[in-house]
């Protein structure tokens, strides 16, 4: 299948998944600062992907999915943290982890396709 709009990308679907299951992770925190940050960088992952799909060459986009891949590694650091400061637990962590790794997997297959 060929990749004719963003909402195509198979990154861009599963970051959509990840920012709605964060929410619902750590929608009822009380530590609002550490809430905010991780609901941003969850949400940054589809909207870095979306705008570089549109950019006007394969150089810009690549450009914004290393963004996104930014992003996500900073999901994966607020995850560990947020298990040692007792925000979720363990599973919660690892199944959170386990898809931001997943994101990661397909960002890199992605950049480097485009690199070739």
């Amino acid at each position: 299948m060929a990749i004719i709009k963003f909402e195509d990308v198979k990154g861009w679907k599963k970051a959509q998944d990840l920012a709605v299951e964060i929410h619902a992770a750590f929608k009822g925190l009380k530590d609002f600062s550490f809430k905010d940050q991780i609901f941003r960088a969850s949400i940054s992952i589809s909207n870095n992907i979306a705008e570089g799909f549109d950019r006007q060459s394969n150089k810009d986009f690549i450009r914004f999915l290393y963004y996104a891949l930014g992003s996500c590694s900073e999901i994966k650091s607020m995850l560990y943290l947020s298990y040692r400061l007792h925000y979720c637990n363990e599973i919660t962590m690892d199944s959170l982890l386990d898809h931001a790794n997943e994101i990661s997997r397909i960002l890199h297959g992605l950049i480097n396709s485009m690199k070739e």
